[in-house]
């Protein structure tokens, strides 16, 4: 699309942060979406886009970072990726900031309600309906930061707004060790 500023080779700088439009997959790399989720007008729930803004600059450029309010929308460009770090606030469990780090590998997302999401159509179920209709990446990562406060136009709890540079951390190490792997194994 002509008149898009900042628009290269795929990818388009929005707040910082890249934003998918079609990245192309480097050989012998894993092609990595880190999607981050929230909406900044619901306290806590922002804490999604303020880890997407930690993480500008302090990953590769080949790695897709995309900010949104409806992860629904976001699942067909899942496809092609080979690994999704998602990133989101949960529903309080008593310990607001709290970093829970799932991988769908393992095991599936908690269904009993224990780390929902603040969203209509929530994040398990999106991840579900990927993998059904095969849009999911081989590799989930979950990373979900306990909330406490998801009111229309709250502040964001302090705790919450703590775990942001610890939230961004793991993910850079998660990528990392993913490309560590990639590189070991060779193209």
């Amino acid at each position: 699309m002509s008149g898009r500023r900042g628009r290269t080779d795929g990818v388009r700088k929005v707040l910082g942060v890249r934003k998918v439009l079609g990245v192309r997959k480097v050989l012998g790399v894993r092609k990595v979406l880190v999607l981050a989720l929230g909406n900044p007008d619901r306290g806590d729930d922002a804490v999604g886009g303020l880890i997407a803004q930690a993480l500008a600059g302090r990953l590769p450029a080949d790695v897709a970072v995309m900010a949104c309010r409806d992860v629904l929308g976001t699942i067909d460009a899942w496809a092609g990726f080979d690994g999704l770090v998602c990133v989101d606030a949960a529903a309080p469990l008593g310990n607001p900031g709290r970093i829970h780090r799932l991988d769908l590998a393992m095991s599936p997302l908690p269904a009993d309600g224990s780390l929902t999401s603040s969203h209509a159509f929530g994040l398990a179920e999106v991840i579900e309906l990927a993998r059904r209709l095969k849009l999911a990446p081989p590799q989930v990562i979950v990373y979900a930061v306990e909330g406490r406060c998801f009111e229309r136009g709250a502040a964001m709890t302090p705790a919450v707004a703590a775990a942001v540079r610890g939230a961004a951390d793991h993910i850079v190490a998660e990528i990392e060790k993913w490309r560590r792997h990639d590189a070991a194994a060779g193209p």
